[in-house]
């Protein structure tokens, strides 16, 4: 399965955010998304997910070697500060959605399986998600894309602020599940790319450009360096 970006082109008046963007990713693999604030990162997301109409261009989606356009359904979005309805208990928000998605979930699971799967406590399962701390409802927010089983996950700094021993688990799961999506995982934070991520894609002065593969170690972390320094 392959997601391929033809094109793009997103400009904010006069400023050019992405200029002829042409990139293919493919499932399997984690990508992390690199670049320097204000790089563009966001808005590439936002224009996978329709969020923001682009410019120019557009994206497909290669499966079985069929290409077809691609679809909002083909996008989960875990965001760095996660929405959740904080007046519905965990337990509340998971059954709604399970019921207002009923017929679209594939070997749907009981609740209780889905918070054993996510390492949801059997005491926080009927807290108010109001109560959550910001870690807990990155959980059900991640947990919520996985049950909907998407193409593609787009992830926009999600573990930046988790408590060490949940990122440790959320990058268990990405490495689990990769194998049947296409994974993209934005951050700022270089070390977490390197030690998650399979790919690395630097996004700067409007273009995608993805590091040699075969550098490793200081290698690679340098050259990533000396990408994002470079002069546009």
């Amino acid at each position: 399965m392959k997601l391929e970006v033809l094109n793009l082109k997103k400009n904010f008046g006069n400023k050019e955010v992405l200029k002829d963007i042409n990139f293919t990713f493919s499932s399997g693999k984690i990508y992390g998304l690199l670049g320097r604030n204000g790089a563009g990162k966001t808005t590439f997301f936002n224009c996978l997910n329709d969020d923001i109409k682009p410019d120019e261009g557009k994206f497909n989606m290669v499966e079985n070697d069929r290409k077809r356009t691609l679809t909002i359904d083909d996008i989960g979005y875990v965001l760095s500060t996660p929405t959740v309805p904080e007046f519905l208990t965990a337990r509340e928000f998971l059954k709604f959605f399970l019921e207002i998605n009923e017929g679209k979930i594939t070997d749907e699971k009981s609740i209780d399986e889905y918070f054993d799967f996510m390492k949801i406590a059997k005491e926080d399962r009927d807290k108010l998600l109001k109560d959550y701390s910001h870690g807990m409802k990155n959980k059900m927010q991640m947990l919520i894309n996985i049950i909907a089983n998407p193409n593609i996950l787009l992830l926009d700094e999600p573990l930046t602020s988790l408590d060490v021993i949940v990122a440790e688990e959320m990058k268990e799961l990405l490495r689990s599940i990769k194998k049947d999506h296409i994974i993209i995982f934005s951050t700022h934070i270089m070390d977490l790319a390197l030690s998650l991520c399979d790919e690395i894609v630097i996004l700067k002065g409007g273009s995608l450009s993805l590091v040699d593969g075969n550098l490793k170690g200081e290698e690679r972390k340098n050259k990533i360096i000396e990408l994002l320094k470079e002069v546009e």
